[in-house]
């Protein structure tokens, strides 16, 4: 009876590691947080729209937008400001780049304060290596799937790069939200560049060309994507089932939200699967790092401590960061440090590549 019972735990353990295999966490975790966390946000942003919750603008703190404006805007922020919690608490990243992680940040800052050009020109250089960043966070998970289904890191890689920022940029470019991303030049107006200012009407009046060769160019592309990974399969590469399914998730979400927005919330939606995913993998590769430096390695309520400190002090933040005015320069700027760090440091303290990861 023990021998049998020994046999069903062991039989049991194969079948959940063979399940497992090919996740960063689990298949629980990885289909709500990572994989299906687009097509989840989709669903919320199509809950919402219309909606009081999204749609009636209420006052706090000076600020008047609707609850899921500020919700969003805090989601946003706060995901901004927990890379440090990998990038400073993580000691064996910190000393692989302790001068970007230090002198960068407070170059930056100065160099803003000091010039009012510079501090627009940051700001509005954020909200498109936002754009950037975000079609590379997928990136980086998908070679993460690769790397859990056994390839090269380097197979693929640069197939991968363009056919994520496809996805992503590609309905911005094309799509239903393009002068909402546009209408940041005109920042520069506070510091009389007119070059920059000009910017937005030039695409306006080129937007139908301009969707036109995004949408040719996507084409294109896939097709080639497609032939190319059938060529690398041909040669040994192995597919992931959880790295395709991520692609066809974000891929579905970025076309319907950026691309027609019919529903209002492309930006609520994009943003809170991104952010979504962003607090999974912090939480997920640095935890016991972080039970570590709270000094609770031994306490069986060390993790859930650790979850909380991570979630507290990234909504803390990100709540003081969405509610900061504008017109206060020197909070703005180190904001806009922030954002600037966090999208700077997510190349390369998540590289597959660099066995970071």
């Amino acid at each position: 009876m023990s021998l049998t019972l020994s046999m069903g735990r062991a039989a049991l353990s194969a079948d959940f590691a063979t399940v497992k295999k090919g996740y960063i966490a689990s298949p629980i975790y990885d289909w709500v947080f990572f994989i299906a966390s687009p097509l989840i946000a989709l669903a919320i942003g199509v809950a919402i729209a219309g909606t009081p919750f999204a749609s009636e603008d209420v006052t706090l703190f000076g600020n008047e937008a609707s609850i899921s404006s500020i919700f969003i805007g805090t989601f946003i922020m706060a995901h901004l400001g927990i890379v440090f919690f990998r990038s400073h608490l993580n000691q064996e990243i910190f000393k692989l780049y302790p001068i970007r992680f230090t002198i960068v940040p407070v170059a930056l800052f100065a160099a803003m304060c000091w010039s009012r050009w510079l501090a627009v020109a940051v700001s509005v250089l954020a909200t498109w290596w936002d754009v950037y960043h975000s079609g590379l966070q997928t990136f980086g998970l998908g070679r993460i799937y690769d790397m859990k289904a056994g390839n090269d890191a380097r197979v693929g890689r640069r197939l991968d790069f363009w056919l994520n920022l496809l996805l992503y940029a590609g309905p911005i470019l094309a799509g239903a939200t393009l002068m909402d991303h546009v209408q940041e030049f005109k920042q520069f107006r506070e510091v009389g560049s007119i070059f920059f200012t000009r910017i937005p009407a030039a695409v306006e009046s080129q937007r139908h060309w301009l969707s036109s060769i995004v949408v040719a160019v996507g084409v294109s592309f896939l097709l080639f994507y497609v032939a190319a990974y059938v060529r690398l399969y041909r040669q040994g590469y192995k597919v992931s089932f959880q790295k395709v399914a991520l692609l066809v998730s974000t891929g579905l979400c970025s076309i319907y939200s950026w691309g027609f927005n019919s529903f209002g919330e492309a930006f609520f939606v994009m943003n809170f699967f991104h952010a979504l995913q962003y607090f999974a993998i912090v939480w997920w590769m640095e935890k016991k790092n972080l039970v570590a430096v709270l000094g609770m390695q031994n306490s069986s309520w060390g993790k859930l401590v650790a979850l909380a400190v991570l979630v507290m002090l990234g909504f803390g933040y990100g709540f003081w960061a969405e509610m900061t005015d504008s017109t206060n320069q020197a909070a703005y700027n180190i904001i806009m440090v922030i954002a600037i760090m966090h999208f700077w440091y997510d190349g390369f303290i998540w590289s597959v590549r660099k066995k970071l990861v």
